[in-house]
């Protein structure tokens, strides 16, 4: 096989090594991973709403029931001190009273806004369970899509190994100056480098070369390096 023959194997190789980068790049796993994480993402926020909301319910429903707590100790104070008999006054008796019906009307409206608050964290605390559900699905579903990717990317390294290795043996007969060449070439020309002659048609570019052209190459030394006239590329024939 030739030095030019020897640069088509090499181009061949290369373009697989580009088709498995790409396919590593664009595996649906991914797009069905970032989607997941996007779906994550939009969940913890649903849960930081709705916890924060949960939260300040809870903080209101402490402290409506610390001050129930500290009427009823004086609303007991004031009633063991009536009826203690060290207070002999009617008019104090009867303002002991007043204060005592106050407290225990205030004790009423305490005890309604802790049930009103109780009645509004349940729901969210409902809420909050069928969220961490939820997460719980969304973390199951994110481990075995990333377990499909790391098997996918185990099965492409492979296969980019054996690749590289075939290269490696494809590269060592190739003219150092005709690979650099070649090089400049493939990064100029997106990917490839060296191309295949068909007939009179370039296969880097699918151009049609003049009769003229074609009848010029065929004369020319089987290693000599041509290129096409139409993108530049070496051509192979």
């Amino acid at each position: 096989m030739g030095n030019l023959d020897q640069l088509l194997t090499v181009q061949d190789l290369d373009l697989r090594s580009d088709q498995l980068a790409h396919r590593r790049k664009n595996l649906p796993e991914r797009d069905t991973l970032a989607e997941l994480q996007r779906e994550q993402g939009e969940l913890a926020k649903t849960i930081e709403a709705v916890t924060a909301e949960r939260e300040t319910f809870v903080r209101e429903q402490k402290r409506y029931e610390d001050e129930a707590a500290t009427v009823i100790a004086k609303a007991e104070s004031t009633n063991a001190t009536v009826y203690g008999g060290t207070i002999t006054s009617p008019r104090e008796l009867q303002a002991m009273q007043d204060e005592i019906a106050a407290l225990q009307r205030r004790q009423t409206q305490l005890e309604d806004q802790v049930l009103d608050l109780m009645e509004r964290i349940e729901p969210l605390t409902t809420q909050l369970g069928e969220l961490d559900a939820s997460t719980q699905a969304l973390e199951a579903k994110v481990a075995e899509v990333t377990g499909q990717i790391a098997t996918a990317d185990a099965e492409i390294d492979a296969e980019a190994a054996e690749v590289v290795a075939q290269r490696d043996v494809a590269v060592a007969d190739v003219p150092e100056a005709l690979l650099s060449e070649y090089e400049t070439l493939r990064e100029r020309f997106g990917g490839i480098g060296a191309a295949k002659l068909n007939g009179n048609t370039c296969a880097g570019c699918f151009l049609s070369l003049s009769a003229i052209e074609v009848d010029r190459i065929k004369k020319l030394d089987a290693d000599a390096v041509v290129h096409c006239e139409e993108c530049g590329r070496m051509l192979i024939r």
